[in-house]
């Protein structure tokens, strides 16, 4: 069966366009704002939405993402929450949701427990930083069983030996981290980026989308020129309280500039 996030890129790329993937975390400011971002995101042209689980040692994320993440855990969202929320936005979208986790909150789920009960409330797709592919068998399997797609990170310093394991192992996208760094630390675009993506493109076929450092739309449309998906997380989340006039219209201009 295809997964929501497959059957979007499919449409995406025939359309010669590249797909919007913004990030939120869960519950900031509040679980209700959440839940009204989600529509503004669908709203202004966002074609995936990954959605930040809270956790207390967020070791890939920088200082605006772990203040979120306090946020959130200040208001008790743990991921049988988040959990909860993805199956009540059910009822109102069914836009590809992405959860990004970290692994000790799924290990304390449990993993198959985990990959059934996020399939069927609608999750379509699992990012966890802190889990390599080669400790990740049990759960990959759990989840391709329920048709919950693992998204798997490359970078910069990925070995054609990592690259050639995360191609076999991801579905839906493959995660490209632009930098050897945090979330919301400053792009810095070189070729480099755009050789990586084509040395991975040579080991499959799977989409490359590209996040971290990512912030305004002459960025966004830099990247959209040879990655699949352009993936914007702390630059949103740094704006999720302003009026939704005000962040609307970044959102749109990010929109424009991935198309």
């Amino acid at each position: 069966m295809t997964s929501r996030i497959t059957a979007r890129f499919r449409e995406i790329l025939k359309k010669d366009k590249k797909a919007f993937i913004p990030y939120i975390m869960t519950g900031h400011p509040t679980l209700q704002r959440t839940r009204e971002l989600i529509k503004l995101l669908e709203d202004s042209g966002a074609d995936i939405i990954e959605l930040g689980v809270p956790f207390s040692d967020p070791l890939a994320d920088g200082p605006t993402i772990q203040k979120a993440a306090r946020t959130a855990l200040e208001q008790g969202i743990t991921l049988h929450k988040v959990i909860d929320f993805v199956a009540d936005l059910r009822n109102a979208t069914q836009i590809p949701i992405i959860l990004m986790t970290y692994y000790n909150p799924v290990y304390k789920y449990g993993e198959e427990l985990f990959s059934r009960e996020a399939s069927a409330a609608g999750v379509d797709g699992l990012i966890i930083p802190d889990l390599p592919p080669d400790e990740a068998a049990n759960l990959i399997a759990y989840s391709k069983k329920q048709g919950v797609d693992t998204i798997f990170l490359l970078a910069p310093t990925s070995t054609h030996e990592r690259i050639e394991k995360v191609a076999k192992v991801s579905r839906g996208f493959i995660y490209y981290v632009s930098m050897t760094g945090i979330t919301g630390s400053d792009l810095s675009m070189d070729a480099s980026i755009e050789s990586h993506i084509a040395a991975i493109r040579k080991k499959c076929s799977t989409p490359v989308a590209v996040g971290f450092g990512i912030s305004n739309a002459d960025e966004a449309s830099a990247v959209a020129k040879f990655a699949d998906g352009v993936i914007v997380g702390s630059a949103i989340v740094k704006q999720v309280e302003k009026p939704d006039d005000e962040l609307r219209t970044y959102l749109r201009s990010l929109r424009e500039a991935i198309r």
